[in-house]
């Protein structure tokens, strides 16, 4: 089996797992912003804010990826279903999780003991910094990969806004 038949077959399940990971991620950063909002119990202003960025990451992830998966299916030859249009969208994606994992991990200081913690929501938070982490691994993983099938399509000489497929 070629490449490209791997990533074919393999490119839908990748998104997949990101849109499935990010809707969890979207319920526990919603579910934490209402809290927080309701009732003022943060331990920091920094917690607060990085979870509402984490909340607009999630947000961001799940709609564009519905939307690229979407395209890949109905218009993969499109100007929105090529290659630099999926490039520049996973490199902002990307960009969100690194600022969202990073940013959650320096504020409980790398994961949380909930039996020794002056954070409300241990396990919540503890579960937002690991699901932000595993979408910034996907999210890498699909950019590397997207980031070669740019390279072959420019080879091809499709260029960066060629399909992602011959």
């Amino acid at each position: 089996m070629a490449f490209s038949d791997h990533f074919q077959r393999g490119y839908p399940i990748v998104l997949g797992l990101i849109i499935f990971f990010s809707i969890i991620q979207l319920a526990i950063s919603a579910w934490l912003t209402s809290r927080f909002n309701a009732r003022h119990d943060f331990f920091s202003i920094a917690e607060r804010d990085r979870t509402r960025f984490i909340l607009f990451a999630s947000i961001w992830t799940t709609v564009l990826s519905s939307c690229y998966l979407v395209l890949f299916f109905t218009m993969p030859s499109s100007v929105l279903g090529s290659v630099l249009s999926l490039m520049v969208f996973l490199i902002l994606t990307w960009v969100f999780w690194t600022a969202g994992a990073a940013s959650i991990t320096a504020t409980l200081g790398g994961g949380l003991n909930c039996s020794q913690t002056v954070f409300v929501y241990c396990g919540q938070l503890n579960a937002m910094e690991a699901f932000a982490w595993i979408l910034w691994i996907l999210t890498t993983f699909l950019l590397i990969v997207v980031a070669i099938r740019g390279i072959l399509a420019a080879r091809r000489g499709d260029g960066v806004r060629g399909p992602l497929f011959a």
